[in-house]
């Protein structure tokens, strides 16, 4: 059961530096993110376009004011299964002090409950290969492996 004291709440521009560091935060994180006192610009440009796309919702929890968790849900029309548009779920993170109190599991519940209203037929989301822990995470959730990701980086 989920924490009760957790409010998921669109992300603000003041909540970047937070989600960052969450981003960062691992292994993976670590390598793609460049975390600094004062953060470059490239993020707050970054939030802007999420901001203003109605097709994607960055979320946090909070917890007392304070962010502890992040994930962003992306809305995706499309032509296959009858036109059915997909949740994409991505980015979900936790602040590793509050890991294994299910604010995870409230993020991703708001996700597909948003998803279904939305009026998606279904959710998919990606982890990297070496989170294992995140794949049993999301199975205990209701996910089963489907695909095959692959990806082509910059």
């Amino acid at each position: 059961m989920g924490d009760t004291s957790i409010i998921i709440r669109r992300a603000r521009r003041s909540d970047v530096d937070k989600i960052v560091a969450m981003l960062a935060d691992d292994p993976l994180g670590r390598g793609r993110e460049q975390l600094e006192a004062s953060l470059p610009d490239c993020y707050f440009q970054a939030f802007a376009r999420l901001e203003a796309d109605a097709n994607i919702e960055l979320m946090v929890a909070e917890e007392n004011g304070a962010v502890v968790g992040c994930l962003q849900l992306c809305i995706l029309p499309g032509l296959s299964s009858q036109g059915a548009s997909r949740g994409l779920i991505e980015d979900v993170r936790v602040a590793s002090a509050r890991r294994g109190r299910g604010i995870g599991e409230q993020l991703v519940h708001w996700a597909v409950d948003e998803a279904r209203a939305r009026g998606c037929k279904l959710v998919e989301l990606l982890t990297h290969h070496t989170r294992v822990d995140a794949q049993r995470f999301y199975e205990r959730l209701g996910f089963s492996k489907s695909h095959i990701g692959m990806t082509i980086r910059f």
